[in-house]
């Protein structure tokens, strides 16, 4: 009997040093990945102010879902652009800085592990994101975001998270086209790599140091490749395929939705997942690890897009965070002025309108300019008649943009809305042509879209000129006169007011459009507001009390008997409405 008792324990021991020997075990990560959000984190509108789709309150509920599945191994992810938007992050941002910021304790408290910095998290300036970095208990990424200083990461380059014994490796990095937009004192002692060289080099750091079992690209970047001023702004698919390495990139800042698995340089699998803003729906990614003797043997990577508005608003959520939504609510709800008309931005395509009008008085007057740039930022904006709240002044003015003034030339100014209307405008041969520059085709019972982007479609004020759509690129302009009257001169330099976007370069109207080198943009700059353009627009406003916007009528489409009954049917197009 103790003969069969030995061998029976020999078996089982033999069996556990077999099962030992292949330690073979098989480890579920869910990631999830939120991208873009831009401030959307109730389920509400503070702009519009109306109940609202997608959000980190309905996140919440999701990741909640996910966790009580996977646990610890349901690792949520943020991918930048989190610290602009809606009046929630504004307020946060510039009003109340004495409290923990809102979006550092809603994802402290969602238990986001990384997250990344984006273009507009820049915009916010340093006082702002250095403030929110400080306050989040997880790392903000950003690899090629270099310390003049020291020539190194400003940010953590990369975050390695282990479960289950797998180690994953989280590489961040921004679009490096910062310089293109916003001014130097926002990003002040800091300069971006180009992402594909960036990560080259800390990936083979990542794969020396940390030997990870998973390698995931966190990049506010999009896919396109577009290069903009001396460098690859959209760069994450390239790296995707040019870079081994990454099993996983997720993407974001171009607010395009996108899930597919790309083949790298040397035959890889790389899934690439984008969730487009807003929160509306967030990236899943499913891997699954087998080790095997502490190694991997084999490994899955799955990924979707999954609608976020499916999920209920938590309701936990919405009490933990019922403070912050008040003081927002109770700040967007300040009446600040009366407004004697409806204005929208839907006019502004078409001509002359009190929409853009305004703006470009307002800028004319804070500044002291004799010329004004600007265009629609938002592409149906309206403001009703009557009380003007601090809400409307997100509709009116959508970035966080300073208010600069600059020297141009005669035929800069030209040259620049030479671009601006090539950009907007159709060269018309007939009266049955369209008046818009729309994508081609537009699909049968669908709305026309711009070919372009419309927040690059500037008018001017200060100037009495017309626009000639039977012309070419480059030959639609004619300057008339100064609106007072004068002689408008292409050899003599005028003072203009534009937001620094575009003072910046955004866009490319002065650089390709003017025909001014990059690297002497700052040269031009002669006043710089210290505040976003938004701040002085609300003081202006509350000082005048009651706003009487109308067309000043200093430009027109020509010829008038193609181009207004053109409009009328590209309003219909654009809209599905008629023009009033």
């Amino acid at each position: 009997m103790k003969y069969i008792v030995c061998i029976s324990a020999l078996l089982v021991w033999a069996g556990m040093q077999l099962a030992a020997s292949n330690n073979q075990k098989e480890v579920v990560i869910k990631i999830i990945e939120t991208s873009d959000v831009h401030g959307n984190f109730f389920p509400y509108n503070f702009i519009e102010r109306k109940e609202w789709s997608g959000g980190l309150s309905r996140v919440h509920s999701f990741v909640r879902e996910q966790r009580e599945k996977y646990g610890d191994n349901c690792l949520l992810m943020d991918n930048g652009d989190i610290l602009q938007g809606q009046p929630t992050a504004y307020y946060y941002n510039f009003i109340d800085t004495v409290s923990v910021h809102v979006a550092a304790d809603m994802m402290n408290d969602m238990g986001y592990v990384v997250s990344n910095m984006g273009n507009h998290d820049i915009e916010t300036g340093h006082a702002v994101y250095d403030r929110w970095v400080r306050q989040c208990d997880f790392p903000v990424l950003g690899a090629n975001i270099i310390d003049n200083a020291t020539g190194k990461p400003y940010l953590k380059p990369y975050e390695v998270l282990e479960r289950d014994g797998v180690r994953i490796a989280v590489l961040g990095m921004i679009t490096p086209a910062i310089p293109s937009w916003l001014p130097e004192k926002l990003w002040s002692g800091l300069h971006f790599e180009e992402m594909e060289p960036c990560a080259r080099k800390w990936v083979e750091i990542i794969k020396k140091k940390e030997n990870p079992d998973i390698l995931i690209g966190l990049f506010h970047a999009g896919k396109s490749g577009n290069v903009l001023g001396q460098v690859i702004e959209d760069a994450s698919m390239d790296v995707a395929k040019r870079v081994p390495g990454f099993d996983v990139v997720l993407m974001g800042h171009d607010h395009t939705r996108e899930c597919v698995k790309v083949q790298n340089v040397v035959g890889d699998s790389v899934l690439v997942i984008d969730p487009a803003s807003n929160a509306n729906v967030v990236s899943e990614v499913t891997l699954t690890i087998t080790k095997k003797g502490g190694k991997v043997a084999a490994k899955s990577v799955e990924g979707r897009l999954v609608d976020m508005n499916k999920y209920p608003v938590s309701e936990e959520f919405m009490e933990k965070f019922a403070p912050q939504y008040k003081a927002v609510n109770d700040f967007v709800s300040r009446k600040i002025g009366t407004i004697s008309r409806t204005i929208t931005a839907k006019d502004a395509y078409f001509g002359s309108s009190p929409f853009i009008d305004l703006i470009h008085q307002l800028q004319l007057e804070i500044s002291g300019a004799e010329v004004s740039f600007s265009a629609p930022l938002s592409f149906r904006a309206e403001i009703k008649e009557g009380d003007i709240y601090v809400s409307d002044m997100f509709n009116l003015y959508k970035y966080e943009n300073m208010l600069y003034v600059m020297k141009l030339s005669g035929k800069e100014i030209k040259g620049f809305l030479e671009m601006a209307y090539a950009i907007w405008t159709n060269q018309m041969k007939s009266p049955e042509d369209h008046l818009m520059l729309f994508k081609e085709p537009i699909e049968k019972g669908k709305h026309a879209s711009f070919k372009n982007f419309s927040f690059n479609f500037d008018s001017a004020a200060g100037i009495n000129y017309t626009v000639d759509v039977t012309k070419p690129a480059g030959e639609k302009i004619t300057v008339l006169s100064m609106s007072d009257g004068s002689p408008f001169s292409m050899d003599k330099v005028y003072k203009v007011a534009l937001n620094s976007y575009r003072g910046n370069g955004g866009g490319d109207l002065l650089t390709l459009g003017a025909g001014i080198p990059k690297e002497d943009l700052p040269k031009r700059i002669i006043f710089a507001t210290d505040k976003d353009l938004r701040y002085y627009l609300m003081q202006y406003i509350e000082q005048e009390k009651v706003l009487h916007p109308h067309a000043m009528h200093q430009w027109k489409f020509v010829p008038e008997e193609w181009t207004v009954p053109a409009a009328k049917k590209d309003y219909q197009w654009l809209f599905g409405e008629e023009k009033k």
